[in-house]
């Protein structure tokens, strides 16, 4: 062994001295989330983060949260059909108390997967990558399941290869036809009554008859350079004041031209030198303007 005292006990101090506990919710301050302008209830709920503390900023803690919120709370509505729907939310900017969100994904519940997935019947997925005109690259799942034909007397109803395949075409034409003409709020607006998934039924329809179409998931791959307007547009504080509520709105027709003045006042800087000369100049200019006035002012003006 070293000859000498053990350092490694001098490490934690005197014996018998317990450290403070403190409370560690002490130190933190609570912020309010806020859904964009799509959905009805806008306040989401809260969330929490440490003050901000030499150089950590409590915003940049708060900024790529992601928080997963169930449609019925959104949209303030109890029906169960909502309730299985759920939508990710991604924190990008923070604004005094309120943190602004964005759309980042949305999902089933896994029960409501489970009770749909049944025996005798066909299982039909398609997932394809979209891009949305403001470029927002998504990539999104579709599920649906074979149905029994009402005149059929069969246990099962199996779709054929070709048929599923057929099936997995159009799904795919059907997404990419809506969402990349649409912009990603109109997209989200499809999502809440899933009136994607109800044109694919239909359009399926001549297939092989489907029930229980959904949009199963659809993820955020990729999202253009962060913008605070675009993100205000998103939350209806942007864009949407009318212009001209600070004064009176002047209605002229187009091509308006101002009239012509008959005469133009010329306010000169005096000569502090030769102040003779600058009374001169001003009395020639006033000369000018009288007699391009009338013909009986610059008579009297040259007598």
């Amino acid at each position: 062994m070293a000859v000498g005292k053990n350092k490694g006990l001098s490490k934690g101090g005197k014996k018998g001295v317990k450290k403070k506990i403190v409370d560690p919710f002490t130190r933190k301050d609570w912020y309010d989330v806020k859904a964009p302008s799509m959905f009805t209830k806008r306040q989401v709920g809260t969330t929490l983060v440490n003050r901000t503390q030499g150089t950590k900023i409590a915003s940049e803690g708060l900024k790529g949260r992601v928080f997963e919120v169930s449609l019925a709370d959104l949209q303030a509505d109890t029906d169960a059909e909502r309730s299985f729907r759920k939508f990710r939310l991604i924190a990008e900017d923070v604004q005094g108390r309120n943190v602004l969100c964005n759309f980042h994904g949305m999902d089933l519940t896994t029960d409501k997967l489970r009770w749909m997935v049944k025996k005798w019947q066909t299982l039909v997925e398609a997932n394809i990558d979209v891009k949305t005109t403001d470029n927002y690259l998504l990539r999104v799942f579709c599920i649906g399941f074979t149905n029994k034909d009402s005149l059929s007397q069969r246990k099962t109803c199996y779709a054929q290869h070709t048929q599923v395949r057929a099936i997995r075409k159009k799904m795919c034409e059907i997404i990419t036809r809506d969402v990349t003409n649409s912009e990603l709020r109109e997209v989200v607006n499809k999502l809440i009554p899933d009136s994607i998934a109800k044109d694919i039924e239909k359009s399926c329809h001549g297939i092989y008859p489907l029930r229980d179409v959904c949009i199963r998931k659809v993820k955020v791959l990729k999202r253009p350079r962060f913008e605070i307007s675009k993100l205000m547009e998103l939350h209806g504080e942007g864009g949407s004041g009318k212009r001209g509520e600070a004064g009176d709105k002047s209605e002229r027709p187009e091509g308006y031209e101002p009239p012509v003045q008959e005469s133009v006042w010329v306010l000169r800087r005096p000569l502090l030198r030769y102040p003779c000369l600058d009374f001169m100049a001003t009395r020639l200019t006033l000369l000018c303007t009288c007699s391009a006035l009338s013909p009986k002012v610059s008579k009297q003006s040259q007598l």
